[in-house]
C-alpha cells in the first residue's frame, strides 16, 4: 500500500514541474505514465487479493 501512494505522489509532483516548469513538459509525461502504470498496478493487486482469503466453512 506505501508503495502505491509514493507512486501517486511522485506522480503528482512529476506533473506539477511538468506543468510549472517551462520546457519540461516531458516530465508531465513521464508523471502520467507513472500514475497509469501505478493505478494498474493497484487495480492488478485489489483485484488478486479477493482471492487469497477464502474461509472454509
Amino acid at each position: 500500500m506505501s508503495l502505491f501512494l509514493l507512486l501517486i505522489i511522485v506522480a503528482i509532483v512529476l506533473g506539477i514541474i511538468g506543468v510549472a516548469v517551462h520546457g519540461l513538459f516531458y516530465l508531465l509525461l513521464i508523471g502520467v505514465v507513472v500514475l497509469l502504470a501505478d493505478l494498474a498496478y493497484g487495480a492488478m493487486r485489489f483485484h488478486r487479493g479477493g482471492r487469497r482469503h477464502r474461509l472454509l466453512h
